[in-house]
């Protein structure tokens, strides 16, 4: 079997999920090719050389008007048509059985060629939820404002600041523009992430379509119990490390509720969080430990591994994986009810509350920390259940139902 994946990059979680499904495929003998731009934004790094069975396509000059043109008038996704077409040139001389779409909504591709050229050439085609832009009008995420516009028809978009932020709404054209994009193919089964997603999903304009859950994964050989001398270093022998990580800290990440959490504990508690930067740190009290970066995923998990309690106030959340990487090293996580972040844990291993609710937070904070109702093993064994191996195996066959 043949099997065609875009993604709009080769690094970031899509990504990597991208290559790593390639490779489980490739694997049980399909020829498998991957697509991507090789356009990146400061927070993800060049590739100095294509992944294996990697194919890049579109140029700069191209890309860069797509993000002018939907920055200044809205539209994303009916740009880049040179690249697109460059694409579609690659599909064509590979002839692909299945095609399966990633995250396409970083100012990379035309949907109206693509789309076009999916339902001509009759390919089955898969398309993974990694977030909701592709069902609304603008946005990636909808849960942290409330908004069920996307439920009907999306208008005057609250999110427009917001990423992909664009000075002109044209979330009702775009809404309407992903219906007929999207609901053309004839033959489109999506691909959930987690149960809230597929929820989400049966909600919009996908209610007739087909939509398999499979969770993604983690890779559990790199996420474990691990030793270091993280608490003799940073002086917290004595203290309950309470840890939060984040690619980057907002409001949608719950920074503010951790900086409300930080001044109720008491100075038995340390509150430590990985993934600020300069302009995070300067709204930090001087009781919150702050850590940049780590330098691979190994240092992170030995961060993970040391915490008494692993904290995840997110307001909105497709599945939550840094909850299931805590739980991998034997930590406890407490997470608001908030998308699929609940489904990560179950009554042995964690805690799920309320959003906003602090006082809430903390007692759940002091009650893993001092009663220590969850065992190392149970919160292992409840991260045995996100496997990104039998994960990405779950995604193949799905191909070979086809």
């Amino acid at each position: 079997m043949r099997i065609a994946e875009i993604n709009m990059i080769a690094s970031g979680s899509t990504g990597k999920i991208m290559l790593d499904i390639a490779n489980v495929a490739r694997s049980r003998g399909h020829e498998v090719l991957t697509f991507s731009t090789n356009v990146f934004s400061k927070r993800y790094k060049r590739l100095k050389k294509a992944p294996e069975g990697h194919k890049y396509y579109g140029c700069y000059l191209d890309h860069g008007l797509h993000y002018i043109l939907s920055k200044r008038f809205g539209k994303n996704g009916t740009h880049s048509k040179l690249s697109t077409l460059c694409l579609i040139r690659k599909l064509k001389k590979f002839k692909p059985d299945i095609v399966h779409l990633h995250n396409l909504h970083k100012y990379c591709i035309n949907f109206d060629i693509l789309t076009r050229y999916l339902k001509k050439s009759g390919v089955k085609v898969f398309m993974t939820l990694h977030d909701c832009w592709t069902f609304t009008g603008h946005c990636p995420h909808f849960d942290y404002k409330n908004c069920e516009k996307w439920k009907t028809g999306c208008y005057n978009c609250s999110s427009l600041c917001d990423y992909p932020a664009e000075k002109k709404d044209t979330s009702k054209f775009m809404y309407e523009k992903k219906k007929e994009w999207f609901l053309s193919l004839n033959d489109l089964t999506l691909i959930a992430p987690s149960d809230w997603t597929k929820s989400m999903a049966g909600q919009s304009f996908f209610k007739d379509t087909p939509i398999e859950v499979i969770k993604t994964g983690i890779d559990l050989s790199v996420f474990k119990p691990t030793d270091s001398d993280f608490r003799k270093v940073y002086g917290l022998e004595d203290k309950f490390i309470v840890l939060g990580v984040a690619d980057y800290w907002g409001e949608k990440k719950g920074l503010n509720d951790f900086i409300e959490l930080s001044k109720t504990l008491d100075d038995r508690f340390k509150v430590v969080l990985v993934g600020t930067d300069e302009q995070t740190e300067k709204l930090l009290p001087q009781n919150v430990l702050s850590i940049r970066r780590t330098q691979n995923q190994t240092q992170l998990a030995e961060i993970y591994s040391v915490a008494d309690a692993f904290v995840n106030p997110t307001k909105e959340e497709v599945l939550g994986l840094v909850n299931i990487e805590a739980l991998a090293c034997g930590t406890p996580v407490i997470t608001y009810n908030a998308g699929g972040s609940p489904e990560t844990v179950d009554k042995n291993c964690g805690i799920v509350v309320d959003k906003g609710d602090i006082v809430a937070l903390e007692n759940a904070v002091k009650r893993v920390c001092e009663d220590k109702p969850f065992t190392k093993e149970d919160c292992i064994n409840r991260a045995k259940q996100f496997d990104k191996d039998q994960k990405f195996l779950e995604y193949v066959r799905l191909y070979e139902k086809e």
